[in-house]
């Protein structure tokens, strides 16, 4: 019997030769990270060991970007919390305000994570790094407290699914349609503490962002970790982010898998989540008229570089409409400099939308976009629950950066352009 690739990067973590699922190990870890909000409940944790000294400053990133730049005093007060604990134990990795970004696309691009690596996060959308062909996910402030200080944390073996991707997707389609489409499949908890292993001919048409969109989202339908396996286009990436060795690990041909779910990526069309679950979807075109008050571009989940070239490409010499506010926030200083070298930023705000620095903001109902009673949003985010966005009575809709910024313009949800 062979192990799924993440069965593989945990024994290797695990120092073990064989794990099969359901088993109880104990791993090593490359990175341990934590953000505005979980890490001082993790820091406060720490203040209670006998032990309060780091395994290594250099595997533990912080990152300021929930409510950073600070929107109060309890949020400033927080990031003091983090900024004072990563001076005084020399934490190398620590991004504020000026360095800062949007943790889960700011890590990748600063080089810190590659393939083969096990990662965990105090933030659930941790499993975004399976794009490199990393095992990562969320846990828990106390578990990464304790990971701080060792080093390890303990794991059950993950069972898997293997989704076997075919064909390639059409051009008004992207990755947010893929894994919206497969969260509608098989339901918010059809992958409940499974990795979510993608494979096939399907994925060598997937550009790296698509990727990280998808493994993003596998915690939306319960997922363990979300990964995908190692080629070319992942070790250009790699290769263009950081200096580090990236390790290689591929499934057995005899892997066992729970089930394996063929998707057809030429056959998806743009794709919309209803409230109040990412297992609500509906294709673009097949309900009636939805009418928006606000458009939100961007996250840890749609704010890289292509996904504002989409939404500029949609935007370009229209305006948005009366009544729609639309706010497009790049997830990193990096992607910001670059949507203003190619002129996105220009189109943006010559359309009636704000171009933000890099934040989660409105994602969580933080900041930068908070909905009233009854207000709708069309949003490239990740969650759709009630009162994710603001008010409990308001309504949250998941789309692409392509259906976000096309619905902008219309007022109401539609279908991008080709």
């Amino acid at each position: 019997m062979g192990m799924t690739m993440t069965q593989k990067i945990l024994a290797a973590h695990a120092g073990l030769d064989f794990v099969e699922a359901g088993q109880l190990i104990e791993a090593n870890l490359d990175l341990v990270l934590g953000n505005d909000i979980t890490s001082p409940v993790a820091i406060n944790e720490m203040k209670k060991f006998e032990n309060q000294k780091l395994f290594d400053g250099g595997k533990i990133a912080l990152v300021m970007d929930h409510f950073a730049p600070n929107k109060d005093i309890k949020s400033a007060e927080n990031c003091k919390i983090c900024r004072d604990f990563a001076n005084e134990n020399e934490i190398v990795n620590f991004f504020d305000v000026g360095r800062m970004g949007i943790e889960h696309a700011l890590l990748p691009e600063q080089g810190l994570t590659v393939s083969g690596d096990c990662i965990i996060g105090a933030d659930s959308h941790t499993c975004t790094y399976g794009a490199l062909g990393a095992f990562s996910t969320g846990t828990g402030s106390t578990d990464m407290a304790a990971a701080m200080i060792t080093g390890k944390a303990w794991f059950k073996v993950p069972s898997a699914i293997k989704f076997n991707l075919k064909g390639k997707l059409s051009k008004d389609v992207c990755g947010k349609d893929v894994i919206l489409h497969i969260i509608g499949k098989i339901g918010v908890d059809g992958a409940l503490y499974k990795s979510m292993e993608f494979a096939g001919e399907g994925v060598a048409s997937l550009s790296i962002d698509d990727r990280f969109t998808i493994c993003n989202m596998a915690i939306e339908a319960g997922g363990k970790n979300g990964i995908f396996p190692v080629d070319d286009i992942t070790l250009c990436y790699i290769k263009e982010h950081s200096n580090r060795t990236p390790k290689i690990f591929e499934a057995d041909e005899d892997a066992v898998y729970d089930e394996v779910i063929d998707i057809d990526l030429s056959a998806l069309r743009p794709t919309v989540a209803f409230p109040h679950l990412p297992e609500n979807t509906k294709v673009v075109g097949e309900f009636g008229d939805i009418k928006i008050d606000q458009a939100v571009i961007g996250s840890c989940t749609n704010g890289h570089i292509s996904d504002l070239r989409s939404a500029a490409a949609q935007m370009k010499g229209k305006k948005v409409a009366k009544d729609v506010r639309c706010i497009v926030i790049p997830a990193t200083q990096e992607i910001y400099k670059q949507a203003v070298k190619e002129g996105l930023v220009d189109i943006f705000i010559d359309a009636g939308a704000i171009f933000s620095t890099p934040t989660c903001g409105p994602c969580l109902g933080g900041y930068m976009g908070v909905l009233a009673a009854g207000e709708r949003c069309v949003s490239t985010t990740n969650r759709n629950f009630i009162g994710r966005m603001g008010h409990v009575e308001s309504e949250v809709y998941l789309a692409s950066p392509a259906v976000a910024a096309a619905s902008a313009i219309a007022g109401k949800i539609v279908a991008p352009t080709v």
